[in-house]
């Protein structure tokens, strides 16, 4: 019988840092070794074994007694320098697609930073964000679903960027996302002619301010076009976080309830489902909900959500093409759309049967 080769704990503790590398975690140099003791629980003679590992692996450049290990990311044949690119999400909730992302780009030669904090978490501050920037000597970022103030912020300092959906039109910079302007339109009217006449979209700042986004301006204008009359009861402002969305809600079904909400991220989908159903409304008996993203997690739920579907594969590799562009020094700025579509679920019913149903919007 073969014998079983177990790790010992500087290998352990090399497949740990190797990881956080890896990841991005720490660029050009590795935190010093207390830090590493402190953080790890080992030794320091296994901290020593793990760096010498890595220094025979070529990952790590010593630099001399008591100054920190210097990174070396190897380029794995790419044709270009290796890039050390940011991703800012707009939350701190990661996505299946990001983490695809961040896999490519590794597998590539590149490196990729995630920020801790989403912009979002950060307020869509463009001084917090500035710092975050600063910080992670970065020589690209990807950023989701960015505002015009910090897309802005970016071009103005002659930062390369690519803006996963967010406010791009009109910038000179790279940017994709799924096509769902139409869609918006499409989900509309389907609520239209189902009886739904106060319907509410519950969006991220971006999407509303300083003025609404093409996908909110198609909302609005097909409610307009049904002779709908339109306000801030459709489009509500609101604090993005948990508390400020749990304001919305209570104030949106104080007195005149929706009839239809359509929230533009998953987690939103979730936390108004759980709202609803706590405070006894049905889902779609009393409220329609859409959700215009899409989630893994949809496929178990029941009734099914009705949702816009993209494909994120086509996002991942047209970032893929940019970050390889930069490498080889070509300006990329180039912005395209993805296919998106609506799939049809169990969360969107007819208007509830009472005398408000025909009432416009309580603007």
């Amino acid at each position: 019988m073969p014998r079983i080769k177990t790790s010992t704990i500087p290998e352990q503790t090399a497949a740990h840092l190797r990881e956080g590398i890896a990841s991005g975690r720490w660029v050009d140099e590795l935190p010093g070794r207390e830090q590493l003791v402190a953080e790890f629980g080992v030794s320091p003679r296994s901290i020593q074994k793990a760096m010498k590992i890595l220094e025979k692996e070529g990952l790590l450049v010593s630099q001399g007694q008591g100054r920190r290990h210097k990174i070396h990311l190897p380029e794995k044949g790419l044709k270009g320098k290796s890039m050390r690119v940011g991703i800012f999400m707009q939350s701190e909730l990661s996505d299946s697609y990001m983490l695809e992302l961040r896999h490519q780009l590794n597998e590539a030669g590149h490196i990729s930073i995630m920020p801790r904090d989403g912009m979002e978490d950060l307020y869509n501050s463009v001084k917090r964000v500035e710092r975050v920037v600063r910080n992670a000597k970065a020589d690209a970022w990807v950023l989701t679903g960015a505002s015009r103030e910090i897309l802005q912020w970016f071009v103005e300092n002659d930062i390369k960027v690519f803006a996963l959906a967010g406010r791009r039109f009109g910038f000179p910079i790279a940017g994709t996302g799924p096509d769902k302007s139409p869609l918006y339109g499409e989900v509309t009217r389907k609520l239209v002619g189902l009886g739904h006449r106060r319907i509410v979209m519950v969006c991220q700042r971006a999407l509303r301010l300083p003025e609404p986004s093409r996908s909110a301006c198609v909302f609005l204008d097909t409610l307009q076009a049904a002779g709908i009359r339109t306000g801030n009861f459709n489009l509500p402002d609101w604090d993005v976080s948990k508390e400020g969305f749990q304001d919305l809600l209570d104030t949106l079904f104080r007195t005149t309830p929706p009839t239809a909400l359509i929230l533009d991220e998953a987690y939103q989908f979730y936390a108004a489902y759980h709202y609803l159903a706590s405070r006894n409304f049905r889902v779609p008996h009393d409220v329609s909900l859409v959700c215009t993203d899409r989630d893994p997690g949809f496929i178990w739920c029941q009734p099914s959500v009705a949702h816009i579907y993209w494909d994120y594969h086509p996002v991942v590799r047209r970032i893929m093409r940019w970050v390889n562009n930069l490498a080889r020094g070509v300006d990329d700025r180039r912005q395209s759309f993805t296919k998106a579509e609506y799939i049809d679920g169990g969360t969107v019913g007819p208007a509830p049967d009472n005398k408000d149903t025909k009432a416009d919007s309580p603007n």
